[in-house]
């Protein structure tokens, strides 16, 4: 397979409703797309997800734009590829830049699969056509605003909620959902803003029957993390730590954890992704997939990898009215009894809305041409 073209379309969509963490508060969402094109008129696309501020990771969207144009692109065109599963290796004399890499990687997993007739998920563990799905609520102004947000989402049917929580905003809104909502599959998302001298708070939350807490401390600091592990009976899970399929094995093998949040663009695509997957089911540990406020196209890559039947619980795939009021492709997903469908169809099933992809671009580069 020859690329002729690579193609970046760069967006932003507001949000429905601002979104806060302990990072900080999100109102928009701006993302790229990266398209490539085959010898025979096949495209590809990939969405490059970096925030625009090194807060979640320390990768920004300039900097990936940069790698993926100075980087990347070189080393995509200067080799021929018979499986997408080749990238990988040859992005590892690019350090780090793990979602910029995962742009092109998925995009080039998308345009094999429509090259050769067959939907994405063809190439995974077990295919299901709908996936149940859990929603992740940001920090909110009040307690009251909180059990109005949760009474709203859970009525719509999203089967886990997954609450943003911070120093002074923990215990207490966890406890009022967990009173409301005995059943609900529950967690806690602190992004990093505690330290081991936080541990009550953490031993607190252990009688709220949590399904997990997610990266309660620092993003590479695993040792702190096995020690908290040991004092609770509530699984630990990390995100912001797993980079890699050795991040997970060094995890494992400390026992900093019993659960990895997988997103697809924070391990540089879906090769990598594959490999930690195999190995978290190997290994007994729980792997469910993460959002990263992704459009149509990086939701429906999202929804084609979660359908293996390794994925039990249910990840941050929302439905695409959960976080903009418009979105870039032609099927919007929708929620309906608490599941969302995979999208049928060649590739990841995504195909793009050109008069919302007019309304919504505010800049078009040809990256490659040849």
């Amino acid at each position: 397979m020859r690329l002729t073209k690579i193609s970046q379309l760069q967006f932003k969509l507001p949000l429905v409703t601002p979104f806060k963490t302990s990072y900080g508060t999100l109102t928009e969402k701006a993302f790229d797309l990266l398209i490539l094109e085959d010898e025979l008129g096949n495209q590809g696309i990939g969405e490059l997800v970096s925030f625009q501020q090194a807060d979640y990771i320390e990768e920004t969207l300039e900097m990936s734009r940069l790698i993926i144009k100075k980087e990347l692109i070189p080393l995509l065109t200067q080799h021929t590829f018979t499986h997408p599963l080749q990238i990988h290796k040859v992005f590892t004399k690019v350090q780090g830049n793990f979602m910029a890499k995962s742009a092109l990687e998925t995009a080039y997993w998308d345009l094999y699969a429509k090259r050769h007739n067959r939907s994405l998920n063809k190439y995974f563990v077990g295919a299901k056509t709908e996936l149940f799905v859990g929603i992740s609520l940001g920090i909110q102004p009040t307690l009251e605003e909180l059990l109005k947000q949760t009474q709203k989402y859970v009525a719509q049917g999203y089967q886990r909620l997954k609450l943003k929580i911070k120093p002074g905003f923990d215990v207490q809104p966890l406890t009022l959902l967990r009173q409301e909502f005995p059943d609900l599959l529950l967690m806690a998302d602190a992004n990093s803003a505690y330290t081991l001298q936080d541990l009550p708070i953490f031993l607190e939350m252990d009688h709220l029957n949590l399904s997990m807490i997610e990266q309660p401390f620092d993003q590479r600091d695993f040792v702190d993390h096995a020690f908290l592990q040991k004092q609770l009976k509530t699984a630990i899970c990390l995100d912001e730590n797993i980079r890699t399929l050795k991040d997970v094995q060094t995890a494992y093998e400390l026992r900093s954890c019993r659960a990895i949040n997988l997103k697809i663009p924070r391990v540089g695509g879906l090769t990598e992704a594959l490999a930690i997957t195999k190995f978290c089911r190997e290994h007994d540990l729980l792997v469910w997939i993460g959002g990263m406020f992704e459009s149509g196209i990086g939701r429906a890559i999202n929804l084609q990898f979660a359908s293996q039947d390794v994925f039990t619980f249910p990840g941050d795939i929302s439905a695409s009215n959960r976080y903009y009021y418009d979105d870039i492709v032609e099927e919007k997903a929708i929620l309906k009894n608490g599941k969302i469908k995979v999208p049928s169809g060649n590739g990841h099933g995504a195909i793009l809305d050109q008069q919302k992809v007019f309304r919504y671009c505010i800049h078009e580069d040809l990256l490659f041409f040849g």
